[in-house]
């Protein structure tokens, strides 16, 4: 701003204090647009999520991970509709970034693959799935995983070992 200014008004030290103090504004509110912006897409809002999850009438958990809340409010965006393989597609997508399989025989099986460094929240996933599918029917959900895995609890972090209850599916084989 300071080439826009006169020759003779470019040294001038008042000048020069009111470009930068403006300059400093400015740049305050080229942020300010930039994560307005960012507020506009669920994959990027962080203060937006509140909005979003109020629109879908979400209660707000704060002490949960922004990763986790998008997902939630982006399945029930995507549990709007006709309930079919494609809908339950969308939502378990929502959830993983893996491989998502949906069959049915009676009952809808839903396979998720884990990848490591995502969160996998199955207690929001179970949530969406009992309020948008049909009440008569059931399904199973399977996690298909390729490394280790450490469950996290709400007041520790505790490796477990999974024991096997009627059916557990590891490596796409039932064990």
């Amino acid at each position: 701003m300071i080439k826009y200014l006169p020759v003779y008004e470019r040294n001038a030290k008042i000048f020069q204090s009111l470009i930068n103090v403006k300059a400093q504004e400015m740049d305050k509110k080229a942020l300010d647009i930039e994560d307005f912006i960012n507020q506009l897409s669920i994959d990027t809002a962080t203060w937006g999520l509140d909005i979003y999850e109020n629109e879908l009438g979400i209660n707000t958990n704060i002490n949960k991970s922004y990763e986790e809340r998008r997902s939630f409010i982006k399945s029930k965006y995507r549990g709007i509709g006709k309930f079919d393989k494609a809908l339950l597609q969308s939502i378990l997508k929502s959830y993983t970034n893996g491989e998502t399989e949906v069959s049915f025989n009676g009952k809808f099986n839903l396979l998720l693959e884990y990848i490591e460094n995502n969160t996998l929240n199955l207690v929001d996933l179970e949530t969406t799935l009992e309020e948008i599918k049909p009440a008569h029917l059931d399904y199973t959900l399977a996690l298909k995983i390729k490394d280790k895995i450490a469950v996290q609890t709400t007041d520790m972090f505790v490796p477990v070992v999974f024991p096997i209850c009627n059916q557990l599916v590891a490596g796409g084989e039932f064990l």
